[in-house]
């Protein structure tokens, strides 16, 4: 017994010696190096989006003034036309017989008038009989007019150059002025509007961004808009903004706005939609890179650098993006020097060696990449 108490004993002292020698043959950890950025004041150019509904500069319904049978169809859809271009050919046999029987009218009362012309001036009749004569002459001519302007009436052309939309009715479709579906719509897309709108506390923003004693002065001063199409490509060519209503719509709270693209390529068409970018300048605002930012349950975080090149989390709030950085709000100082990269790696009190990364002036970017987190729908335009 005491000889295996005796090897158990030394046993145990020849592994304590291991664990010290192993103890001390480990190396003290070192701190990583980490890119940080210092925070400081600068300008950013901020993307506001908002839905739009594109319409062309001119969308003509075309309607009969007449009723009658479609006897032909000079067009079909998508079909671009010309201002006075035959579109539509309406029967008008009825109003040809109708006419004929007006046109006899005239006949019969410019006889009667010829006459009693003689008559009165060889004084056997009164003037009264004769003026009376011309009247009823008067009153037959002007309905054979009324009678060949419906017959015109029935070849309908186009009023303007455009784009021909659907085409509801066929040949042989009974068709009449009141109808409620026109016979198609002549869409003018030379020049493509965008009807979008903004609620009323992005309308004060709007308002307060960009100064002006008139709207008309406002509008002036609103830098070129972009145009985001459905396949989420940027259109060509840069629009404009050139009106907005004077009233915000009690229903809805909206005011509405508009802007001119000009569409040389015919890209845009009547009836699509898209999202309007305005760029708005905003200066002295705290710029963080997005990637240096991360959530827990649902706050948004930063690692900052203190004392002793240790890290602690922050919460911060921010406010839209500009370019690839955040724009914080609340949370952070000028001068703050914070984690860019990397913050999956670290918790609170590591010791990290700073790396300082150059900043970007977000101005001097591809802003077009930005884009602001705030999206409203369009009111439908109303013409």
């Amino acid at each position: 017994m005491k000889k295996n108490s005796i090897f158990a004993l030394f046993a145990l002292l020849i592994i304590a010696s291991c664990g010290k020698k192993e103890e001390q043959q480990m190396p003290a950890p070192t701190a990583a190096p980490f890119p940080v950025q210092t925070v400081t004041l600068q300008d950013a150019v901020v993307y506001h989006e908002y839905t739009a509904n594109l319409e062309g500069q001119q969308n003509v319904e075309i309607r009969p003034k007449v009723n009658g049978f479609i006897q032909k169809i000079y067009v079909d859809e998508g079909q671009v036309v010309r201002k006075g271009q035959i579109l539509f050919k309406l029967e008008t046999q009825t109003l040809n017989q109708d006419a004929s029987a007006a046109k006899a009218m005239i006949q019969a009362a410019q006889v009667e008038v010829d006459r009693l012309k003689p008559l009165v001036d060889r004084k056997i009749i009164s003037n009264v009989q004769l003026e009376t004569a011309k009247a009823k002459l008067a009153q037959a001519k002007s309905a054979y007019g009324s009678i060949a302007s419906n017959i015109g009436f029935g070849t309908i052309v186009s009023p303007v150059n455009g784009v021909i939309g659907s085409l509801p009715f066929r040949e042989g479709s009974l068709v009449n002025s009141v109808s409620e579906m026109p016979l198609t719509t002549v869409s003018d897309t030379k020049i493509v509007r965008a009807y979008f709108s903004m609620n009323e506390k992005q309308l004060l923003f709007f308002n307060k961004t960009f100064k002006g004693g008139s709207t008309a002065e406002k509008l002036k001063s609103v830098p070129e808009v972009s145009l985001l199409l459905v396949d989420d490509s940027e259109y060509d060519q840069k629009g404009k903004v050139v009106t907005m209503n004077g009233l915000v719509n009690p229903t809805t709270g909206t005011t509405q706005f508009r802007a001119e693209f000009k569409n040389p390529e015919g890209i845009l068409r009547s009836g699509s939609s898209g999202i309007i970018r305005m760029p708005i300048l905003q200066k002295d605002v705290m710029l963080v890179p997005q990637n240096a930012v991360f959530e827990v349950q649902g706050k948004q975080m930063i690692f900052v650098v203190g004392e002793g090149n240790k890290v602690q989390s922050k919460i911060i709030v921010t406010n839209g993006s500009s370019d690839l950085n955040f724009i914080v709000t609340e949370g952070l100082s000028e001068g703050d020097v914070v984690v860019v990269e990397g913050a999956s790696k670290l918790k609170n009190d590591t010791e990290i060696v700073p790396q300082q990364k150059k900043e970007t002036n977000s101005t001097e970017t591809a802003a077009p990449i930005a884009k602001d987190s705030l999206k409203i729908n369009a009111t439908p335009a109303k013409k």
